[in-house]
């Protein structure tokens, strides 16, 4: 039996590429730096936690004739959350340049996330470790977790772990939330003057952090393609047996930049957006109610069989239930401890947080079914947020679509038939192979995280830019994390984090499915995007995702 499969073994093989502006070598490099800068919002509160990280300028890289010497390093690296396709080639890019500033160099990998740092987890990294996971999906070179670093006591040990293996520098991978943890402990090490620079790289598949300078997080591009063809596999099986309607949720738990992008890439029937419904302020009554309208209109056509796109955060997006579940989060912070909470059997539960919400909300979650409610009450995550991921929305959908297709059917207002399936599309695509996109953009913010190390900076992001142009013409640099910040409660308490890009209803990527929305309603334009490509003409295995082509198209008829 072979040890890789033949996909792996040619991938191994792959070079990913980088901007011009690293292509002549790590030592080759000059420095640019623009404008101080500021939070994106709470900037009196940011830059009072921030004191010594707080303004930095964004800077850029370019190639310099001057060839400079670098000193001997070791540095740590850390992968921090979920996992997202590209994850390893962060490391290999970061790795690369390393030894390619100083042979002597070494890299260390902490184990099981945040909690390595801490711990003294960690391994080395050598050429043999390194090159059996090039251009790989997952987290497993080392691991990943989700422990905040946020205590004295946390900050005290990393700092003893890098001082007993002469770590001068901590690259952290991950998410809003990873990189909070970032800006957190760079601000700490400067404070205490331990000598290490820490630099952040973005990712999340959610695509929720970006900005001016982060164009898109890595991992978003192989996973939408990844739930693109799922989706497209299933367009194809209602569009051939016509006689199901698929309800689909899809990852994204605070923002619906996956939803839109395989609503792009697929044109489903039915694609709800989380932004759009709170905007709109709807309630659980119109969602249904618009979902029964096109169902209704579809079977008076012959068409008994759809498809609909439910992102995995929505529940949380609808005003009265939003309200419930942030009423909700406070009050299990409060119970946390509360033994005859914790000793009372479940319906004694629901009727002490009932006792415990104010009307409104009380009322909101009584008229919830008991599946729905078991579900809100389950652990919280690390952030001490109900888990909405856990929350299955799309079998409620299903239950209230078909509750009013029901009444309609008495009425004689509905002689359709209504049966429904079910999917959750997440886990699928958080490993994938990366695309040759996220090959090359990782490494390519691997690489240039060792850049902002050999230049003294610290609590920066790794940012690479003008990614809807061929790789050479990117845009190399970083920008400091603070920027990206703003406060946020969590546990009950205000603590800064990095803001959340949502999706914009004025922005180009949704303005194309409003225009397409009802044409794709009734008139089944699917796409069927097939597998990600790794070989082949450009125009085939190249491409990035349609959100970073409107969006980067925009730009530049603003200029």
């Amino acid at each position: 039996m072979k040890e890789l499969s033949s996909l792996q073994i040619e991938r191994l093989k792959y070079q990913p590429k980088l901007p011009s502006s690293l292509q002549g070598g790590i030592n080759n490099l000059t420095m640019t730096e623009g404008n101080k800068t500021e939070s994106v919002k709470d900037r009196e509160q940011i830059k009072e936690l921030f004191k010594n990280t707080y303004g930095k300028p964004v800077v850029t890289f370019n190639t310099s004739n001057n060839k400079e010497i670098s000193e001997k390093r070791n540095i740590g690296v850390i992968l921090s959350g979920g996992q997202a396709p590209g994850g390893h080639n962060v490391i290999a890019g970061l790795y690369d340049a390393l030894k390619q500033a100083n042979p002597e160099n070494k890299l260390y990998g902490f184990l099981g996330g945040p909690s390595g740092i801490i711990d003294g987890q960690y391994i080395e990294f050598t050429d043999e470790k390194i090159n059996a996971y090039r251009n790989t999906g997952g987290f497993d070179i080392i691991g990943s977790g989700r422990t905040k670093l946020e205590t004295e006591e946390q900050f005290q040990k990393a700092w003893q772990v890098c001082k007993n293996l002469d770590i001068t520098g901590v690259v952290i991978i991950g998410g809003d939330d990873s990189n909070t943890n970032a800006a957190m402990l760079a601000e700490w090490f400067v404070k205490n003057n331990a000598g290490i620079q820490v630099i952040g790289c973005p990712k999340t598949i959610d695509g929720d952090l970006k900005n001016e300078q982060i164009e898109i997080s890595f991992g978003f591009d192989t996973a939408t393609k990844t739930y693109a063809e799922l989706v497209g596999n299933i367009l194809r099986d209602a569009n051939s047996a016509k006689k199901y309607w698929h309800f689909i949720k899809l990852m994204g738990r605070s923002a619906t930049h996956v939803g839109l992008e395989v609503a792009l890439q697929t044109q489903p029937n039915i694609t709800l957006i989380s932004e759009e419904v709170e905007a709109k302020k709807m309630s659980l009554r119109q969602i249904v109610d618009n979902i029964t309208e096109i169902v209704v209109k579809r079977a008076d056509m012959g068409k008994n069989f759809g498809i609909a796109l439910i992102p995995e955060g929505l529940i949380e997006f609808i005003p009265e239930i939003k309200s419930m579940i942030s009423n909700l989060n406070d009050t299990l912070a409060a119970l946390e401890n509360d033994s005859n909470y914790k000793n009372a059997d479940e319906n004694a539960k629901f009727e002490i947080i009932k006792s415990k919400l104010n009307s409104q909300d009380s009322s909101v979650f009584s008229s919830l079914p008991t599946m729905i409610k078991q579900q809100l009450l389950m652990d919280r995550d690390p952030h001490g947020n109900v888990q909405v991921s856990k929350i299955e929305t799309e079998k409620l959908l299903i239950e209230m679509v078909n509750t009013k297709l029901n009444e309609m059917k008495k009425q004689g207002a509905y002689k359709g038939k209504f049966s429904a399936q079910c999917h959750f599309f997440g886990y699928e695509g958080r490993c994938a192979f990366p695309s040759n996109f996220d090959a090359d953009y990782c490494y390519s913010l691997g690489y240039n995280a060792f850049a902002l190390l050999k230049f003294g900076l610290t609590g920066y992001l790794s940012s690479v830019k003008n990614l809807s142009a061929p790789a050479s013409e990117w845009v190399a640099g970083g920008v400091p994390l603070t920027m990206m910040m703003n406060m946020e409660k969590r546990h009950g308490e205000f603590k800064p984090v990095i803001k959340k890009a949502l999706v914009e209803l004025n922005g180009p990527v949704f303005k194309v499915l409003e225009q397409n929305r009802e044409t794709w309603a009734y008139q089944d334009k699917y796409l069927f995007p097939g597998s990600i490509q790794y070989f082949g003409p450009s125009s085939v295995a190249d491409i990035t995702t349609e959100t970073l082509k409107l969006e980067s198209s925009a730009k530049l008829t603003a200029v």
